[in-house]
């Protein structure tokens, strides 16, 4: 039987910066999907049958709740620029990303390849996942996501390269 809290302090860090690369460096947003990944592994622990390592299992419950909370997002009233300039200028924000500058331009690098592209090099990168996991996951083959993500680097050489 799986334990949820020995699989937390375990894959804590695989999910966050699978998360953290998906919201384009938004750590606060990574921070409160990564505990919504947990507490959902926590109600499905019982479904998990091994077929994958737990890290994949992980990740694929991560990357449903960042696409329903997109989601949400979509159907959410729009601000004005002006609002999202307010908000984007907190404090904590600010600080955050003087921090991480270098870390955020690449990961908007990344975020700029068009999905499955990202996705695989987001999995790859901050999930610590082989290709056959990355395959798992993505419900392709292992060469399948080889490909992929060597297209991603050099997609992503040219791109980093100029800049």
């Amino acid at each position: 039987m799986v334990n949820i809290e020995e699989a937390y302090e375990k894959y804590f860090g695989t999910v966050y910066g699978y998360l953290f690369s998906l919201t384009a460096g938004n750590q606060y947003l990574a921070e409160e999907l990564t505990q919504e990944t947990f507490y959902r592994a926590t109600n499905k622990i019982n479904e998990f049958r091994g077929d994958s390592k737990m890290s994949t299992w992980l990740c694929q419950i991560a990357k449903y709740a960042f696409y329903q909370t997109i989601d949400k997002e979509k159907r959410r009233k729009e601000v004005t620029l002006d609002e999202a300039v307010e908000i984007a200028m907190d404090e904590e924000i600010e600080k955050s990303i003087e921090e991480s500058e270098g870390k955020l331009h690449i990961y908007r690098a990344i975020q700029a390849l068009k999905s499955p592209m990202r996705d695989v090099v987001m999995l790859r990168l901050t999930g610590d996942l082989s290709f056959k996991e990355i395959g798992d996951v993505m419900g392709q083959s292992e060469n399948w996501a080889r490909v992929t993500f060597y297209r991603a680097k050099q997609i992503l050489g040219k791109e980093l390269g100029n800049e």
